[in-house]
């Protein structure tokens, strides 16, 4: 059990460091991890930015992972970009969680 706890400890410890250095990038403004449920479980964003982005995210990388599959059914959705005007949203789902990044394309 000792060693369970410590390898979680390890991974926790590897997650925080990994999005420090997302975060420390150029026009970062925030990043979310989402559950496969599209429940927010870390974000460096406010409550409420954190609840909309993963709440719309979440359905929309559901409804592309299902289009991709519908092409092709040995595919999968690896990576998603979304650009408009004012920001970028960058999203690379998983089985059980989801990283949504939002920057700043200009900065």
């Amino acid at each position: 059990i000792c060693d369970l706890l410590i390898c979680a400890l390890f991974l926790q410890a590897e997650v925080e460091e990994t999005l420090k250095r997302i975060q420390s990038q150029k026009g970062v403004q925030g990043i979310i991890v989402v559950n496969s449920e599209g429940i927010p479980i870390k974000s460096t964003m406010d409550n409420s930015t954190t609840i909309q982005y993963a709440g719309l995210m979440h359905s929309f990388i559901m409804k592309a992972r299902s289009t991709v599959r519908d092409i092709d059914p040995q595919n999968d959705l690896t990576f998603l970009r979304i650009r408009s005007k004012k920001n970028e949203i960058m999203v690379a789902p998983d089985k059980d969680y989801f990283l949504i990044v939002i920057q700043n394309p200009t900065e």
